[in-house]
């Protein structure tokens, strides 16, 4: 905790381990329920990659967008108010490129406004800056309290082994398994590429946290690649009493995206009981939604305490509320 010496008021301090949409969405009311600058954000890197020759974070825009309310709130990803004449115009260039040049890619969607933080990123990593520099500068940028972390400053890449629609098995980047596949085809296997040397940025951010968040994101693909990363499960797994997980499975089904169907294929269950099972060694404590109800006696078998709450973030309200109830779990 921290002692606010002019207000003499002790602050608790918060670290919730992220990914993108349904994080984006609980640290928004985390910071509408506390103060911002009692919160750091770690997040997941392992999407990243070169888009037509720009450094694109989709995790770490997501949470900045969320968070400073500027959002498309029906995609969940990229600016409102957004309009597409770039990639419009990048369209042209597609029937003269080389076989094997990534140039033209009209498949990854970047809005013009949203293209002026990855110039702004590009650029700043070619001067030499680190991603966690980098990173806060976005954050300064848009105004935010919180901290917002990447998981390391290292690329790491996510690749996923999947069984393509031609029936070829092939290992491809984690935006061509979910945006270009629009993650229709079965997934084999998943790979943190570069994990095992990548340095987390984040280690005395869960050492010094009074409750440590692991946010409703996909178990495998979005807290999977900062898991990898050496130290992590070691330093959530000794102060396990601290950790607090949401289940992103409501009655068996992700909200948004594969997570359902990546558990299913990767050999896990589907529910809440399978995410409890993921996550019963390094947390004391999973939040279920209402329609689970039923599970509870399950989630508590495989060692979790279970709390049940609203967790369809339908609203800041809503959200704001699952924050409350998250915290009190493990204050």
């Amino acid at each position: 905790m921290r002692f606010d010496r002019e207000n003499g008021v002790v602050t608790s301090k918060y670290t919730v381990i992220a990914g993108g949409v349904g994080a984006a969405r609980f640290l928004r009311g985390l910071a509408a329920a506390v103060d911002p600058s009692s919160i750091t954000a770690v997040v997941n890197t392992g999407d990243d990659g070169w888009i037509n020759g720009l450094w694109v974070s989709p995790d770490l825009d997501t949470v900045t967008y969320t968070v400073s309310g500027a959002i498309d709130t029906e995609r969940g990803w990229g600016l409102g108010d957004e309009s597409w004449r770039v990639m419009e115009s990048v369209g042209r260039y597609a029937s003269v490129r080389p076989d094997g040049s990534s140039a033209a890619n009209t498949w990854f969607n970047l809005g013009d406004r949203d293209l002026a933080t990855h110039l702004y990123r590009t650029a700043r990593l070619r001067e030499g800056a680190s991603l966690s520099a980098i990173t806060d500068e976005i954050r300064r940028a848009w105004e935010l309290s919180l901290r917002i972390v990447p998981m390391c400053d290292q690329p790491v890449a996510t690749l996923v082994d999947i069984v393509d629609t031609d029936g070829t098995e092939r290992r491809v980047s984690f935006q061509e398994y979910f945006v270009q596949r629009r993650h229709g085809v079965p997934v084999r296997d998943v790979h943190f590429d570069g994990a095992a040397d990548a340095i987390p940025t984040f280690l005395p951010d869960i050492d010094s946290a009074d409750a440590v968040v692991i946010a409703p994101s996909n178990p495998i693909v979005s807290i999977g690649p900062i898991r990898a990363l050496a130290g992590v499960d070691a330093a959530l797994s000794a102060r396990r009493n601290s950790v607090v997980a949401i289940s992103p499975i409501i009655a068996g089904a992700a909200l948004k995206g594969p997570a359902d169907r990546m558990l299913i294929e990767l050999g896990h269950e589907a529910s809440v009981v399978g995410v409890a099972r993921l996550y019963a060694p390094i947390c004391s404590t999973l939040v279920i939604d209402q329609r689970d109800t039923d599970s509870v006696a399950r989630v508590e078998a495989e060692g979790l305490r279970c709390v049940v709450a609203d967790t369809i973030m339908s609203s800041l309200d809503v959200a704001r509320a699952l924050a409350l109830t998250t915290i009190s779990a493990v204050a």
